[in-house]
């Protein structure tokens, strides 16, 4: 019997000191629906879902033959919504990052998931940090007026394990990749 891993994604993190910032931005706004703590902030590359073992290694084993991107700039604009902001089931900060190297975290993670044998991500790629899952949908228009404007360097992909409980969900570090002109595995 293969043995699962658990439910598995790839996210650049946020650093503390943006998470408190952030979380200073957005106090006060009236933010619908179930919040996510701060301590759970991050950006999503690429979510692979429950995964067992063999899968795992293999998606680690060309994560590590990969180039990462040098470390890079990231900046955290306005807050938005998906679907729509009218119709919103997520309110999120958007993600802005002008060297690209998110996209090709992305494609990164996307060919080392299929290369492991996981199905291709069918949604287009969106960077985000989700802000709260909200249910049932609600009209957050003038929500997402809100500015925010935070920067910082991204200089590492993280695998994490996502555990479920009676409360928040809590994330467990897997694995780092630091970025720089050699793959540094942490």
């Amino acid at each position: 019997m293969v043995e699962t891993v658990g439910r598995v994604f790839a996210a650049v993190p946020l650093p503390h000191e943006i998470k408190l910032a952030l979380a200073d931005r957005i106090n006060g706004i009236d933010i619908p629906g179930k919040v996510v703590p701060p301590e759970n902030w991050h950006i999503t590359v690429r979510f692979l879902g429950s995964v067992d073992q063999v899968a795992y290694e293999r998606f680690l084993a060309v994560l590590a033959e990969a180039e990462m991107p040098m470390s890079f700039s990231i900046r955290l604009t306005g807050l938005g919504a998906f679907p729509n902001p009218r119709k919103a089931t997520v309110v999120w900060a958007g993600v802005v990052d002008s060297s690209g190297s998110l996209g090709e975290l992305n494609e990164i993670t996307e060919t080392a998931a299929q290369s492991a044998g996981l199905g291709p991500e069918e949604r287009p790629f969106h960077p985000h940090v989700t802000l709260a899952r909200v249910r049932p949908q609600k009209d957050v228009t003038q929500l997402v007026e809100q500015h925010v404007d935070l920067g910082w360097k991204a200089d590492q992909l993280v695998l994490f394990r996502s555990h479920f409980g009676s409360g928040e969900a809590s994330y467990e570090v897997l694995e780092r990749f630091g970025f720089s002109p050699a793959n540094n595995h942490i």
